[in-house]
């Protein structure tokens, strides 16, 4: 059995659809079992209630499970909410550690782990280096292991990407932070689901950390256009300097969902590139062009 942990995430949901379409058990634990059905109508999945954040919970979920897929990430991803625990040290980190904690528990013999492309001991940003202490607890457990570092993850169900098209269809700009200019090599949603499946069985990836980018390296106003273009959009980007927009999100970040943080802004203007030479040597993956991506759903 595969246990799929943030199962009805953007990530987690993509890896879930592609496992069962291949024909395995799959678990996904979810702090609410009812989400589990509803995420997933007409699949034959097991639902199993857990909470990373409370570890005493996760016995009962990785209990008689081979394979962990963790592909957790806290609600409003990369806006944390402190007050409620939704933090990249909290989730990331800490959700790992006791993660990792149940599966040596449980005997598990394999995990996989969703890290973010960044990742580093040194990192200038907390987050990087709350994915990169994750990693470690990973590395460390004595568990068979693969870590995936994805860039931006992109699909009909993102955030992100999707927010521009949005933007396109109520206001006559598209409003942006920072200057577009840093480079970004997106990924689709569908490649990323299918590189966590291989991971599962794939024995050439043990014990390795991959980066996965798309085929294509553009400007981030260059992958904002391409997306208006096939959207049928005509609109100017405008741009506002991330100063003006941390300054916004300093008072917006009191609220009980704050819809930006100073940290957000950071976020979103770094650039996210990444080095595929490992990937390409172990999983050999089919990587979507943009273009052909976006065509799926956009029009």
């Amino acid at each position: 059995m595969i246990l799929v942990t943030g199962g009805t995430g953007l990530v987690g949901a993509a890896v879930v659809k592609e496992l069962v379409s291949r024909g395995k058990q799959v678990a996904v634990m979810s702090r609410s079992v009812s989400s589990v059905a509803e995420r997933f109508p007409g699949l034959d999945i097991d639902a199993l209630q857990g909470d990373v954040g409370d570890r005493a919970s996760l016995a009962g979920a990785f209990a008689n499970i081979e394979t962990v897929v963790n592909c957790v990430q806290f609600p409003n991803s990369p806006i944390e909410n402190k007050g409620k625990g939704w933090t990249f040290e909290q989730v990331d980190y800490q959700g790992t550690v006791s993660q990792v904690a149940a599966a040596k528990q449980a005997g598990v013999s394999r995990f996989v782990y969703v890290s973010g492309v960044g990742a580093a001991a040194d990192a200038e940003k907390h987050w990087f280096v709350s994915k990169w202490k994750a990693e470690e607890a990973v590395r460390q457990s004595g568990i068979v292991h693969v870590i995936l570092r994805p860039t931006w993850v992109y699909g009909p169900e993102d955030v992100a990407l999707n927010r521009f098209v949005g933007f396109a269809r109520r206001l006559p700009f598209v409003p942006t932070f920072g200057s577009g200019q840093q480079m970004m090599q997106p990924i689709f949603i569908d490649d990323v689901g299918r590189i966590l499946a291989d991971a599962v069985d794939k024995q050439e990836a043990n014990n390795q950390t991959f980066e996965a980018g798309g085929p294509d390296r553009l400007s981030m106003d260059d992958v904002v256009r391409i997306a208006l273009e096939l959207a049928g959009k005509k609109r100017p980007i405008l741009h506002q300097p991330a100063a003006i927009g941390k300054l916004m999100a300093t008072f917006l970040q009191v609220l009980p969902g704050p819809p930006l943080t100073p940290d957000s802004i950071d976020f979103i203007t770094n650039e996210a590139v990444a080095d595929n030479e490992a990937l390409e040597r172990v999983f050999a993956p089919k990587l979507t062009p943009l273009r052909e991506a976006l065509a799926t759903y956009l029009p």
